[in-house]
């Protein structure tokens, strides 16, 4: 799928803002020790995408009713739906100067159609966006760190009116960003998620 970005300016995939904080020392600290072993922009955003798909719970699959929305508050709880977890890799790739992106499908695999958060990267000379989904693994999930083929959780269904967006967010769609602020616990949260952009 051809991406496009929300914002002309790829210097807005770049910047700070409410959630993705990525000048918290909390993510500070975490880049700096996932920098250490990494020895090109490459093997960060894959050593980056490891770390938050595989350390940081998906609270779905734990049953934790925290919600957690800025990248700082998901890094320091270890914990957050696949939106937290995408706020969080997108703060740790721009901690690095790497352009990311937040991306979004609509799924239906539940009692209602939700939306799932994705992350779009650039790594230098790259003349494309690439998406990736660190939500974490589970049985029937396999989500992997691919920038040629994607390797996402889930792929779209269209016979189901499950849809890809193809806009790269610079930041959290405001519906999606009042719905996690505004969640008392993940239940709450599940139930206001906007179904879709």
């Amino acid at each position: 799928m051809e991406l496009t970005q929300q914002s002309p300016d790829i210097e807005a995939y770049l910047a700070a803002d409410e959630a993705i904080d990525h000048g918290h020392p909390h993510v500070e600290e975490a880049a700096a020790r996932l920098a250490l072993t990494a020895d090109s922009a490459y093997a960060y955003a894959h050593a980056a995408f490891d770390f938050v798909r595989d350390t940081i719970a998906h609270s779905a699959d734990t049953g934790d009713e925290r919600v957690t929305w800025r990248a700082s508050d998901v890094l320091a709880a270890r914990t957050g739906i696949c939106h937290a977890k995408s706020i969080a890799l997108a703060a740790l790739l721009r901690a690095r100067g790497i352009p990311a992106g937040l991306c979004y499908q609509r799924l239906a695999r539940g009692a209602k159609p939700m939306l799932h958060g994705l992350v779009a990267l650039r790594l230098p000379g790259a003349r494309r966006w690439a998406r990736v989904d660190p939500r974490g693994n589970k049985p029937g999930v396999d989500a992997q760190f691919s920038v040629e083929e994607e390797r996402l959780a889930w792929i779209v269904r269209t016979e189901f009116n499950e849809v890809d967006y193809s806009v790269v967010y610079a930041a959290p769609p405001e519906v999606l960003l009042h719905a996690m602020k505004n969640a008392r616990d993940r239940s709450e949260l599940w139930r206001n998620l906007p179904a879709g952009l």
